[in-house]
């Protein structure tokens, strides 16, 4: 694929439609900057956009895809197809957007619940507040790794090996847990350790 070919295709196609980059681009609902971006080959448009630029230009995906213009109309089952991945990679953002924000807003919880007994506790912990302590940072830990997991794709990679091996969910959340404390006591030690 020749991203500097197709990026000079759209610019055609848009300039055929006597478009400013910023028009393109309110009627696509990106920026401007993104349209620049396309045209230049120096970023591809979004799958979930294909469609939809296709359709505006009135050409088919893999022309599009091809940065040339075919003979023959689109055709029926292609545009299916395209509609249907489009709709998935919608679905698939979605949902890793989704769980980042979850992920995030646990371990926000972690920080605000750990800052408030910082600010409140007097020097001498009681083993309860040593616990709720150790479980906010746990949080904090467990949600920064998922964050990680699921914006790199590693944890797609792993529930696909889990379903291989057929790892009961049940003893993969035990699992988790215990890694996730293990983690936040260990570090907690460091901490520990390197202040003094």
């Amino acid at each position: 694929m020749d991203q500097i070919k197709i990026g000079a295709f759209l610019k055609t196609l848009r300039k055929e439609k006597n478009l400013t980059q910023e028009q393109l681009a309110e009627q696509l609902g990106v920026s401007g900057r993104t349209v620049s971006r396309w045209e230049t080959g120096s970023n591809m448009p979004d799958i979930s956009l294909l469609v939809e630029i296709a359709e505006f230009y009135g050409i088919s995906v893999t022309e599009l895809i091809d940065g040339e213009r075919k003979s023959e109309d689109m055709n029926e089952e292609v545009k299916e197809v395209a509609d249907k991945m489009a709709d998935y990679a919608g679905t698939e953002k979605t949902t890793i957007i989704r769980n980042i924000r979850n992920h995030s807003l646990l371990g926000l919880c972690g920080v605000i619940v750990l800052f408030i007994l910082e600010l409140t506790v007097s020097e001498g912990y009681s083993r309860i507040t040593d616990y709720l302590i150790t479980y906010s940072q746990v949080l904090i830990y467990v949600s920064l790794i998922m964050i990680f997991l699921i914006s790199t794709g590693l944890l797609y990679k792993f529930q696909k090996k889990q379903r291989e091996i057929n790892i009961p969910k049940l003893l993969l959340l035990v699992i988790s847990i215990v890694v996730g404390v293990a983690f936040a006591v260990a570090l907690k030690y460091l901490f520990r350790w390197i202040s003094g």
